[in-house]
């Protein structure tokens, strides 16, 4: 009786009142036909608060995302069913879906009686222009009486995640180098097998061969362990991402940042369905998704986009805490995603890194993000982009331009090893 009472609507507070106000005047006053209406009035809402606060019927709701990772500005359907398990029938039900504001407004609908053992399914779209992990739910149902008198809420505990990524670019092939497959002239090759840490003899696995079976390292681990023969080759590459708040310009969706973020995404998603095990690297040099990250779940690229999706600015100031990632690089692609850029920094860039391996660096000229509302970049001087390219050129890097609404696509041949003649053809 007490959920009743606190789950009465504004009708229904003010039949009580009216209702008691028309019993005490009936009583003081000696006019029964006003007794009969105010006892009318008073009771029909708490009989209305009774019978909702003992409705015994049971629901169970599922929910389902299609898709359940997304690009930036692209659409997603949300699925939801909600099925009756009792044996009595419901009555109306008000269902409100809980999601972020920037995926829209809050669903609602309406569901009129649902028979026993009865389903209904119902859809709403969410869009977003704003990359990250967005919870959906949980789902509330309000249950209510057929005067609106009481209204009760009721909420499921189950939540989803819709994971909106940066939008993925696809770029043509060119040679890059570094590949063990593909038209890459450096053959940097990294053996890979069970785990890093096995040298020779890995444990049992059922199917292995028992003519395979390492006698000696069984003993001393005490369990079957079995000679590694088959070694197969890794391709490798090293994606650094620059994420300087300071080396950004521009707010919001439209900064510097996002293209920066969208940019890693497309490469590495290019250089994973192109054979190559991806390190994603922050200039704080925290590794992100890809061969590097910590989720052993799920393919390559999802990891990266997933990490890429929340990933944010840091207040860092050099490039140099990525140093021994890049040191450790050796002979594989190098691929950097750099913002504003000194010569000293290009220079403390290509001191880290050693090896014969391929270089890319995509260099975005960031004073074309600038924005009319970035009082910080107004006050800031105007980037040089020679200097930095000189830099890396001189050191056998290859530079890839880009400024502000120019395709990835369009300039990515600047990456291959006829980025030279490319460059010429785009001059003449």
């Amino acid at each position: 009786m007490r959920l009743g009472l606190h789950g009465l609507t504004t009708r229904g507070r003010s039949f009580v009142a009216a209702g008691g106000a028309a019993v005490v005047c009936a009583v003081l006053f000696g006019q029964r036909d006003l007794l009969r209406v105010g006892v009318l009035v008073l009771v029909l809402p708490l009989l209305c608060a009774v019978v909702v606060a003992r409705t015994r019927f049971r629901l169970s709701s599922s929910r389902r995302l299609e898709p359940a990772r997304l690009a930036v500005g692209s659409d997603a359907k949300v699925v939801l069913r909600l099925e009756n398990v009792s044996r009595l029938p419901t009555g109306v039900l008000l269902a409100e879906d809980r999601i972020p504001y920037l995926l829209g407004t809050r669903p609602r609908f309406v569901l009129e009686r649902v028979e026993p053992r009865g389903t209904r399914e119902v859809e709403y779209p969410v869009h977003c222009e704003v990359r990250g992990r967005y919870p959906i739910g949980p789902l509330s149902i309000r249950l209510t009486d057929p005067f609106g008198m009481c209204e009760l809420e009721r909420a499921f505990a189950s939540r989803d995640v819709l994971v909106v990524t940066p939008v993925v670019q696809p770029l043509p092939w060119v040679a890059l180098g570094g590949e063990w497959a593909g038209s890459g002239e450096s053959r940097s090759r990294s053996l890979a097998a069970a785990g890093e840490d096995d040298v020779a003899t890995r444990e049992y696995r059922q199917g292995d061969d028992l003519r395979r079976v390492h006698w000696r390292s069984t003993a001393r681990h005490g369990e079957l362990m079995v000679r590694r023969e088959e070694q197969p080759w890794e391709s490798r590459a090293v994606l650094l991402l620059d994420t300087r708040a300071g080396a950004h310009r521009g707010d919001g969706p439209t900064s510097s940042f996002e293209a920066a973020v969208s940019v890693a995404a497309s490469v590495g998603v290019h250089l994973g369905r192109g054979g190559f095990s991806v390190d994603l690297v922050t200039d704080t040099g925290a590794r992100l998704g890809g061969a590097g990250g910590d989720d052993p779940g799920g393919s390559q690229d999802d990891q990266l986009l997933d990490a890429l999706a929340v990933l944010e600015p840091s207040y860092g100031s050099s490039l140099r805490p990525a140093a021994r990632t890049l040191r450790h690089a050796g002979d594989g692609l190098t691929v950097a995603v750099l913002a504003a850029l000194t010569p000293e920094e290009a220079e403390d860039l290509v001191r880290v890194r050693h090896g014969a391996g391929a270089a890319v660096a995509v260099l975005l000229d960031v004073d074309t993000w600038r924005s009319p509302s970035d009082v910080a970049a107004r006050a800031q001087q105007p980037v040089d982009l020679d200097g930095p390219t000189a830099v890396l050129r001189g050191a056998g890097w290859r530079v890839v331009p880009l400024r502000i609404g120019e395709p990835l696509a369009q300039v990515w041949p600047f990456a291959g090893h006829g980025g030279s003649a490319f460059a010429a053809g785009v001059r003449r």
